[in-house]
C-alpha cells in the first residue's frame, strides 16, 4: 500500500507529516538542518506531492519512504535511526 503526505506542520523540534493512511509521523528537525534553521514562513512554503515534500526556497526534498525508514537529510553523511 502506498501512502502519500496530506499535511505538514512543525513544532519547536519536529516535522510532523499526516499521511493518507491515517498515520501521523514526526521526525526531529535536526535531521534536516536547512529546515531547522528556516523561518516559520519559509517552512510553510512546502509543496506536497504523492512521493514527498519539497521546499524550493532552500532546496530541500523529503521522501515519505525515507522518513518511514528513518532517513534524514541525504546531502550530508547520516546514519539511519535504529
Amino acid at each position: 500500500m502506498n501512502t502519500s503526505p496530506e499535511s505538514v506542520r512543525f513544532d519547536e523540534n519536529s516535522l510532523w507529516v499526516g499521511l493518507s493512511d491515517g498515520r501521523v509521523i514526526a521526525v526531529p528537525l535536526a535531521w534536516f538542518p536547512r529546515m531547522l534553521h528556516a523561518t516559520p514562513g519559509q517552512r510553510a512554503k512546502v509543496e506536497i506531492s504523492p512521493m514527498g515534500l519539497h521546499w524550493d526556497e532552500f532546496d530541500e526534498d523529503v521522501s515519505i519512504a525515507g522518513l518511514l525508514v528513518g532517513i534524514g537529510d541525504q546531502s550530508r553523511q547520516t546514519v539511519p535511526a535504529t
